[in-house]
């Protein structure tokens, strides 16, 4: 039987929301005008208006999207390993295979909300995917044995943070090696094991 594949041309919400992701990644928030997007989505005003209702629901609704892409390919790389400490680990890997990409344009989050308003949705977007990676490490700690789980996992998403910095700004290839080894020594300080090769 041959399969039927689907003509259907994507919604006005899902071509505005891929040509946001495009643009606004590639380019930064504040750059990236409504009316780039609109034409590179191929659609009217009017749609964007009455999808979004504006801009900053766009972008909203763009880090949104990009949160739940982000989360899943962590929560995949994590499940993947069977100790918390390698779970942490896995976490920097995953990010590691990011910084290879020709499309890597550095943390959506960070960029985003360094542009945004204070209390704003592109500021509480920014803010909710930071707490969820917060709050990732803090369980995975605590499961590790750590003395402070909060302690470590502030100290892991700082360093999480500024690896994608580096990686950016450096366009350095050892960045990911870097910042594995470093977690790795952070996660046997605050749980008293050795660290691994």
């Amino acid at each position: 039987m041959a399969s039927v594949q689907s003509t259907a041309k994507p919604s006005a919400r899902e071509r505005l929301l891929a040509a946001a992701n495009e643009l606004f990644y590639a380019e930064g928030v504040q750059s990236v005008g409504i009316d780039r997007v609109i034409e590179h989505a191929g659609v009217a005003k009017a749609s964007l208006y009455n999808t979004f209702g504006g801009k900053e629901q766009l972008v909203r609704a763009y880090l949104d999207t990009r949160h739940a892409g982000t989360a899943d390919r962590i929560t995949r790389a994590v499940a993947e390993r069977d100790t918390p400490r390698e779970q942490m680990l896995a976490v920097f890997e995953s990010q590691g295979r990011q910084f290879d990409r020709p499309d890597f344009h550095g943390c959506a989050f960070i960029r985003a909300g360094a542009e945004a308003s204070p209390g704003g949705l592109v500021q509480e977007a920014a803010d909710a995917f930071r707490g969820w990676m917060r709050e990732l490490f803090t369980r995975l700690a605590d499961q590790a044995g750590a003395a402070d789980p909060d302690a470590l996992a502030h100290q892991l998403q700082l360093l999480y943070d500024g690896a994608g910095i580096s990686a950016l700004m450096d366009h350095d290839p050892t960045v990911a090696a870097a910042s594995r080894a470093a977690a790795d020594a952070l996660i046997a300080a605050a749980t008293g094991a050795s660290a691994q090769a």
